[in-house]
């Protein structure tokens, strides 16, 4: 025997099935999930880029650099730029995973700002780089994916 609920009112029956109902006039779970992932990739993003930053500062021959480079800057340059991109980064995620208003966009913007450094940064550490990239694309997709509940009416 299935159980099944009532559907709520004022929503539609869509086969007997209420969990479609409830899901279609909800966030999605994965949606909502992506963000909070979001949050937390957004915290350690910022955390790691902030070490990263510090360890160009302190020391010149912790990275090296493969080659010559189109968009050439001093290590200590490329430190500051991870450090304080960094700790903007950290406090947005942060603001995100505390529900701010303000920190879906600005995480957005910031996480395409980190994209574009770490693409910037290649020569000096690729492997790196190209891990954070991609966490960059991923959450850039679920802050802009995830929908308001004033605009879902």
């Amino acid at each position: 025997m299935s159980q099944h609920a009532e559907p709520s009112p004022g929503r539609p029956s869509h086969g007997g099935d209420a969990s479609w109902a409830q899901r279609s006039g909800d966030r999605s779970g994965w949606v909502a999930g992506g963000v909070v992932f979001a949050g937390v990739l957004l915290l350690l993003n910022g955390a790691l880029a902030v070490l990263q930053g510090i360890a160009a500062i302190a020391e010149d021959d912790v990275y090296a650099r493969i080659g010559t480079y189109v968009y050439e800057m001093s290590l200590t340059g490329w430190g500051i730029v991870h450090v304080v991109l960094g700790a903007l980064v950290f406090v947005t995620g942060y603001g995100l995973l505390r529900d701010m208003a303000w920190a879906r966009m600005t995480g957005i913007v910031l996480a395409s700002l980190s994209l574009i450094a770490q693409f910037l940064f290649l020569p000096y550490s690729p492997v790196w780089s190209v891990i954070m990239m991609a966490i960059d694309v991923f959450v850039i997709w679920a802050l802009a994916s995830r929908q308001d509940s004033s605009s879902r009416a």
